[in-house]
């Protein structure tokens, strides 16, 4: 694969409602997208990083950066004869691996193109549709909170996560259960406790919930060892978790029983389906977290929770949730079962709306191979 010319586009879209976590609200979205050009293909990357460097250090600033001045130029330099090799070529740069993956992705979209096959097929998925829950964040009231949940509820998502943190939790859910008495439920703390809170926190075993997602420190696995021994319900590991080594790891130390895969955080589908094999073989259930993507992010995520230790349901949801416009058509669309149809046309499967984000997109910068 002999790449001939990279963009970066900077997009910037208002979500229909904010999003509000421990780390704050988000009211409207940053977004780095890459399009690579190979053997005359076009194929397409995103950047899942949030606007400030609280989920991780990364922005789309930082992304930027690190795809200008080293990833891309050594993209650029030699033909690769697959998107694991240039993954490879990424090692030396420590981290960054939101901006790794906006790169290895578009040539993956390029390779299954290249192949005639759906990308979900090229990774080795087995799944035609993926079962969708929705994470649903903080809210003004606790009643908003319970309406939005009807509404998910209503359009048949099949699990509800919904975000915590001190002073919004034991109450909260307690008002869920007693609303929502019977549906799946998890909740995600997104590091807003310490080893201090280990009493408190045993109080949501009583909710019967799934799962609570990284409740501790976001670089922790030694105190999730001991939480999660004080714990009936299964701690889930989100930010602690970089890579299929950093998965054997908190596995074999008794971390967690799940684990959470986002193909920016991991690095690209190379990354993600070596973390998804370690899993799988451990028996340990994964599924497909969100970063407010874009449907460029969106498709890919679909692509990747076709594998088959995708067992639980995943963040990917409706493109409506997010957008009053997403940038692909067609747009991600959920079933009244909860389900979404795995693309079955070459490559990512959704096309990108150029007109769309032409008219989005606040910063461009191109790259070509030098002759």
């Amino acid at each position: 694969m002999k790449i001939e010319q990279i963009d970066l586009l900077e997009i910037r879209m208002p979500l229909v409602h904010f999003f509000e976590t421990s780390f704050g609200r988000t009211i409207d979205r940053r977004i780095v997208l890459l399009r690579a050009r190979a053997d005359g293909l076009d194929g397409w990357g995103e950047v899942t990083c949030g606007e400030m460097p609280f989920y991780s250090y990364e922005t789309p600033d930082t992304a930027w950066h690190i795809l200008r001045d080293f990833l891309i130029p050594w993209a650029l330099e030699k033909a690769w004869g697959s998107p694991a090799d240039l993954a490879e070529q990424f090692r030396p740069v420590r981290g960054h691996n939101m901006a790794k993956a906006a790169l290895e992705n578009a040539l993956w979209d390029i390779e299954a193109q290249r192949k005639g096959v759906p990308l979900a097929v090229l990774l080795g998925g087995t799944r035609k549709e993926i079962p969708c829950g929705v994470s649903i964040g903080i809210q003004n009231s606790p009643e908003e909170l319970l309406e939005k949940i009807r509404t998910e509820v209503m359009a048949g998502y099949q699990r509800i996560k919904v975000k915590i943190r001190p002073g919004w939790d034991v109450e909260v859910l307690d008002l869920i259960r007693r609303e929502f008495p019977d549906i799946k439920l998890m909740a995600d703390a997104n590091s807003a406790y310490t080893f201090a809170d280990i009493e408190h926190l045993k109080l949501l075993d009583r909710f019967s919930l799934m799962m609570i997602e990284q409740p501790l420190g976001w670089d922790d696995m030694v105190d999730h060892v001991q939480l999660q021994r004080e714990l009936k319900t299964p701690i889930c590991l989100d930010e602690s978790i970089h890579s299929a080594e950093d998965a054997r790891k908190a596995i074999e130390l008794g971390a967690c029983k799940i684990i959470n895969v986002k193909l920016g955080r991991v690095g690209g589908h190379s990354s993600a389906r070596k973390l998804h094999d370690v899993c799988l073989d451990r028996q340990v259930p994964v599924w497909c977290g969100g970063m407010l993507e874009s449907g460029i992010g969106r498709a890919h995520n679909i692509a990747m929770s076709s594998l088959p230790g995708f067992a639980l349901p995943g963040d990917v949801s409706a493109s409506r949730r997010y957008w009053k416009q997403d940038i692909v058509d067609p747009e991600v669309t959920v079933s009244a079962q909860g389900t979404i149809a795995v693309a079955r046309k070459p490559g990512l499967g959704y096309m990108p709306n150029l007109n769309h984000i032409d008219n989005v997109t606040v910063r461009k910068e191109s790259f070509e191979k030098r002759s």
